[in-house]
């Protein structure tokens, strides 16, 4: 079992950055791959960015490659989203995802446990 608490959302103007870390519970979060996905209102849930176990291997969905940076430290049980550039488009509500395999996925039904997610509003 693994439990999952983000942090680091927030108000923010278009162009800023802002950082969300994701906490996990347990020994084994190096056995885990991770994700971040997001939903908009209105919306479905989609796939952001994901990690593998070692942090080697890494995958971006395409409208924030070159502009977030998914990352964790095994040490501290953390994964982090580096966003940078912001755009009103990415406003939503950010979940991050445990896998409970070391290779990531893409899709809602690769991930086995989330968060309860952290609020990003980008005004314009």
């Amino acid at each position: 079992q693994v439990q999952l608490v983000e942090s680091g959302g927030g108000l923010v103007q278009a162009g800023g950055s802002l950082r969300l870390s994701c906490a996990a519970s347990g020994r084994t979060f190096s056995r885990y791959a991770m994700g971040w996905f997001r939903q908009a209102p209105g919306k479905e849930r989609e796939f952001v960015a994901a990690i593998n176990w070692s942090g080697g291997s890494t995958v971006y969905e395409d409208s924030v490659k070159g502009r977030f940076t998914i990352s964790r430290d095994n040490a501290k049980n953390t994964v982090y989203l580096q966003m940078n550039s912001l755009k009103p488009e990415d406003t939503a509500v950010y979940y991050c995802a445990a896998r409970s395999t070391q290779y990531f996925g893409s899709y809602l039904y690769d991930y086995d446990y989330w968060g309860q997610g952290t609020q990003v509003t980008v005004s314009s």
